[in-house]
């Protein structure tokens, strides 16, 4: 019953609350990346595969700003990052966003992660299966190393909670979330201020 009516139930009840919540911080911090990402704005939207890979576009707070050289390449990540953007990186600001694909339908607060459309042929049968569920806002595997641990791994953790998914299981995710937003940890691999792209196994 949890997983085919009360998660979505709470997922909605909960985003609802929590934007109506925490609105001044959203306009404060939308301001503040405003200027901060130099006229590059403070939202940004992409498209990413949700439940049975259904295409759908995920709203995330802007942390880079749009710097090219001189051939009109977009400068290195760790170079468009802003001090602005990495503190909203750092604390997880970025993904309040999301509350709105919450309220839609899109995603849950908890399950695996959206990833890039370009990976969709690169998963494996098993990995697949990622995509059995709603992509959550935080999951399994962000509560287990985030962005330091390898794709593997990542995706290892994934399916392991489509598995096992349950309302016990949420809330302890729920509160894993919590400490680790307060530690700032995994927020970065060890070569990347994100992650390195998946290529494939």
């Amino acid at each position: 019953m949890y997983i085919y009516f009360l998660k979505r139930f709470f997922d909605f009840c909960i985003a609802l609350i929590a934007l109506i919540y925490i609105s001044p911080i959203l306009i404060v911090v939308t301001i503040w990346l405003h200027f901060a990402n130099k006229g590059a704005g403070a939202f940004f939207t992409q498209s990413r595969p949700g439940k049975k890979g259904k295409i759908f576009k995920v709203i995330k707070f802007k942390t880079m700003t749009d710097e090219r050289d001189e051939k009109g390449n977009l400068l290195p990540d760790v170079q468009r990052l802003t001090r602005v953007g990495k503190f909203v990186r750092s604390t997880s600001l970025d993904e309040i966003p999301q509350l709105i694909n919450v309220l839609k339908g899109d995603m849950s607060l908890i399950g695996p992660r959206p990833l890039l459309v370009e990976y969709l042929p690169l998963y494996n049968e098993r990995q697949a299966h990622r995509h059995d569920v709603r992509p959550g806002i935080t999951g399994w595997a962000q509560v287990n190393g985030r962005n330091a641990i390898s794709w593997q791994k990542k995706f290892e953790l994934d399916v392991w909670y489509v598995k096992n998914l349950s309302f016990c299981l949420d809330l302890k995710i729920v509160c894993m979330t919590i400490q680790k937003v307060f530690k700032r940890e995994g927020i970065s691999s060890d070569t990347s201020v994100t992650m390195e792209p998946f290529k494939g196994n």
